[in-house]
């Protein structure tokens, strides 16, 4: 009972101080002010998202090529 009080009172102290550290740096009412990128150029926006998504779809067929190409090396 002792340790479920303990836990409790330290997450909400954390909880509390978290939420208040997050608001020197997020501005109300502004979107985008709490994204780690500025999405205010559509161009470099637009860049990072090509980016982001390519990288995912494309290291499975890299990773692949490179398993063949070893495996052919060893044949």
């Amino acid at each position: 009972m002792v340790f479920g009080q303990a836990t409790r009172a330290l997450v909400r102290r954390f909880s509390t101080t978290a939420a208040r550290r997050s608001q020197e740096w997020q501005q109300e009412g502004v979107p985008g002010s709490n994204l780690p990128f500025n999405i205010n150029n559509k161009y470099r926006l637009t860049l990072y998202f090509v980016l982001f998504f390519s990288s995912g779809l494309s290291a499975p067929f890299l990773i692949m090529r490179r398993h063949l190409l070893l495996q052919s090396s060893h044949d």
